[in-house]
């Protein structure tokens, strides 16, 4: 009898804690949407994604994201199963987190798409310190 009532006192005190970690925990989702093409440029990679039935948005990050472990880009390579590409931006508290691009390491996949030499894409990488995006 006196086991059990340790045990429930200590379950007791462990719930107690557990609730109370949990009230200042920060709010963090995220946005999945699969990439329709991707483009590998000299200042980062320009990202096109469906918004709607009708509709492609574009979005470009930045190269300099992807450095060091406090950056805010990753790459995930996928295997060249039938995985598609996609992008996933994460949010904590409504605020820009990071971002993450699961691609194929193929480039004959058919996402991959190539832009002419010269062409001017710093309009895609205008804001350097947080991700715009339109869904």
């Amino acid at each position: 009898m006196r086991k059990i009532l340790i045990v429930l006192v200590l379950l007791s005190f462990i719930t107690v804690f557990a609730q109370s970690n949990n009230v200042d925990s920060p709010n963090v989702y995220y946005v999945n949407v699969p990439i329709e093409r991707i483009y590998a440029t000299n200042e980062g990679y320009i990202i096109q994604f469906l918004k709607d039935s009708r509709s492609l948005g574009t979005v470009g990050i930045p190269l300099e994201w992807f450095s060091g472990a406090a950056g805010k880009a990753d790459i995930v390579r996928l295997p060249s199963a039938t995985n598609w590409p996609s992008l996933s931006i994460f949010y904590v508290d409504g605020e820009f987190s990071h971002v993450r691009i699961y691609i194929h390491t193929n480039r004959n996949h058919r996402t991959w798409g190539t832009i002419p030499q010269g062409t001017d894409v710093s309009g895609f990488f205008g804001d350097r310190q947080t991700l715009y995006i339109e869904y």
